[in-house]
């Protein structure tokens, strides 16, 4: 490699890190009341992006397998921050917050391919308080298995009913992985949803499979044909991989935590585990649920204090509901969430997961 490409990448990888870590607290603190303080303490780290980016340009085509990447990643986050500030600045509502904030998911799936390649890249998907394990980077460090890495499964943009998931690349066949079937929010899609749970999947070692819905959002209502599509799903996985019966669990945001409890009550639901997120939730799903079916089931329940779409009162309701139906609850309540994803949960609905008998 050139002295005058790694001058580029040292250039430019630093600025796009912290472009991506601000992008990611956006998108973890946003309340819509607190917008504009959200967007100051997230800074302008984008500008040193802009003058880095077009520096890939002079790179010879003998380097496109970075330089491409690079720049698609940079570009999604530069977009994500031109529609952000656009907003800041009175033009947009929180509709055009949230079509911003899609350009990240989009930057984490054009870098992931470089993660074996570029070591700071490698750290973007790993928890934080992992990146410094021996025992993690020595895993990671093996070489990868043929079956491993992301996948697509009918789930380009804009297709509805397919899916997308994640293998660890230490995957092995001779022993049983938990599985995670994480549901995206209403007018959501699994292939951007799956970079909610990737980092915490690579760092602790269980499959991703985040489905996209059949229709604009789950089947709340009327016919239900997402029930059988995620057990298509689930059964797909588990013909290919060596998947944990014991520990196969759906968790959701929003409109896909709502679902958990339409597809995890069924008396026939493959899923061992429920962890629905900011979820609406009616005491009608445990009282038409199977007495069997709820008997000692394992639920999360995960939901902010400041929701704004669906009070913190339901979540308290469903706990209290689906306890006194014989369910075994857990309930998280977090103090500083709105209606967003708190990806910080995945790792304790992990260890909770591996606690299964």
């Amino acid at each position: 490699m050139s002295d005058a490409v790694v001058d580029d990448i040292v250039a430019l990888l630093p600025p796009l890190l912290r472009s991506i870590e601000a992008l990611d607290f956006v998108a973890r603190y946003l309340h819509p009341p607190d917008f504009g303080e959200v967007m100051r303490l997230a800074g302008e780290p984008e500008t040193e992006l802009r003058a880095a980016l077009p520096r890939l340009a002079a790179w010879p085509d003998t380097f496109a397998h970075l330089r491409e990447p690079l720049k698609l990643a940079g570009d999604h986050v530069v977009a994500a921050f031109d529609g952000l500030r656009a907003v800041d600045g009175g033009d947009g509502d929180l509709v055009a917050v949230f079509r911003a904030l899609r350009h990240l998911p989009q930057a984490l799936e054009a870098l992931y391919p470089l993660a074996a390649t570029l070591p700071p890249l490698s750290g973007l998907y790993l928890d934080p308080e992992l990146r410094a394990d021996d025992a993690v980077l020595a895993r990671l460090a093996q070489p990868k298995h043929p079956d491993s890495g992301v996948f697509h499964f009918d789930n380009e943009p804009g297709s509805r009913g397919g899916f997308s998931f994640y293998v660890p690349e230490d995957y092995t066949p001779d022993r049983a992985w938990p599985l995670v079937v994480a549901l995206h929010g209403g007018s959501g899609h699994g292939r951007l949803f799956l970079w909610s749970w990737l980092r915490d999947a690579r760092s602790r070692g269980a499959i991703v499979v985040a489905p996209t819905a059949i229709g604009r959002t789950w089947a709340l209502m009327g016919e239900d044909a997402d029930t059988p599509n995620l057990a298509r799903i689930v059964d797909f996985i588990g013909s290919r991989w060596s998947v944990d019966p014991r520990r196969r669990l759906v968790t959701g945001l929003s409109d896909g935590g709502t679902f958990c409890y339409v597809t995890g009550l069924e008396r026939e639901s493959p899923f061992t585990h429920l962890a629905p997120i900011a979820a609406s939730f009616h005491p009608l799903l445990a009282g038409m649920a199977d007495p069997e079916r709820l008997r000692g089931l394992p639920i999360q329940i995960v939901h902010g204090r400041h929701d704004w779409m669906f009070p913190v009162e339901l979540a308290r309701q469903a706990q209290q509901a689906l306890s006194a139906a014989g369910a075994d609850v857990g309930y998280r309540e977090i103090d500083d969430l709105s209606h967003t994803y708190p990806r910080e949960i995945n790792a304790a609905l992990l260890d909770w997961l591996g606690k299964a008998d």
